[in-house]
């Protein structure tokens, strides 16, 4: 009886030494996470000297001019307007693409489907990094995007590679009796992809769809490259980090950290609209793998 209970308490104080690395753990991942936000947030109220020395996490006059010379120094109502629009059409343009080809690579056999799927793959594992950036902005000259969102719309379009595997898994989990049910009815391929298919995998979808806005959002090197030479065409991105030489030579890191916070809001707003979807699609498709 008294190994037994020896046995018990072992046990017992197991269980709570884990449950306090658990919770170690995840504070401290927490920790890690919002440091940098809340570090900025606090930073854009700070004056330059004071952000330059560091130190204080908080300010010790909080300086709200930061955020009206950010504003009137950075056009950032032509910069929000062209990210918003940027990420918008990215993000249908991921939908639509990673949707439709996902269900034929799902559901369809098609001569040069492996070689399909082998290109597709080359260009998730093969990197060529800015070497590539060249190319692509002699393409656009040559087909007369280069003055024009679309540009970087089309190339950010183009890189679904991941995102089309995604949707491929996600729809070999729905039944292929759904369709064959459907053809029975009389249903064209395209009825059965926007009638049936899309509302099955919606969850999956607002993962592609999140993760496109976000990383439309964030691009910073293809609309530099794209608005050197017609600063209308500069994502809000673009403008934030421009705003460091916002007084000329000197730079001015706590305008730059003032637009940064504004720049943060749309991505919050949007992840505070889109968590639920985000997560319900996280855990269906977990359960599906």
């Amino acid at each position: 009886m008294k190994a037994n209970s020896n046995y018990k308490n072992v046990k017992f104080f197991l269980r709570i030494f884990l449950d306090i690395l658990k919770w170690i753990f995840i504070i401290s991942m927490v920790i890690f996470t919002l440091f940098p936000v809340i570090y900025i947030i606090l930073g854009s109220f700070k004056s330059n000297n004071e952000l330059m020395i560091g130190g204080n996490i908080i300010p010790k006059v909080w300086n709200l001019t930061n955020y009206i010379d950010a504003w009137q120094k950075a056009n950032f109502a032509i910069y929000t307007w062209n990210s918003l629009y940027f990420c918008v059409f990215v993000t249908v343009g991921a939908l639509l693409i990673s949707s439709m080809a996902g269900y034929v690579l799902a559901r369809k056999e098609f001569y040069g489907k492996k070689i399909f799927k082998g290109v597709l793959l080359s260009t998730m594992f093969i990197t060529l990094g800015a070497i590539v950036y060249k190319p692509l902005y002699i393409m656009m000259v040559s087909i007369g995007l280069n003055n024009s969102m679309w540009a970087i719309i089309l190339i950010q379009i183009g890189a679904q590679g991941m995102n089309i595997f995604i949707v491929e898994r996600f729809v070999k989990g729905i039944p292929k009796e759904l369709d064959e049910a459907a053809k029975i009815d009389g249903c064209s391929s395209f009825r059965i992809y926007w009638q049936i298919i899309i509302p099955l995998i919606r969850p999956i979808l607002g993962v592609v769809g999140l993760f496109s806005f976000r990383d439309a959002w964030n691009s910073y090197v293809l609309p530099s490259i794209f608005s050197i030479m017609n600063r209308s065409l500069m994502t809000l991105t673009v403008g934030v980090v421009n705003l460091k030489y916002a007084d000329g030579a000197a730079i001015q890191w706590n305008i730059m950290v003032a637009g940064a916070s504004i720049a943060l809001i749309p991505m919050l707003i949007v992840y505070i609209f889109a968590s639920k979807q985000f997560i319900s699609g996280l855990t269906v498709g977990g359960v599906k793998g």
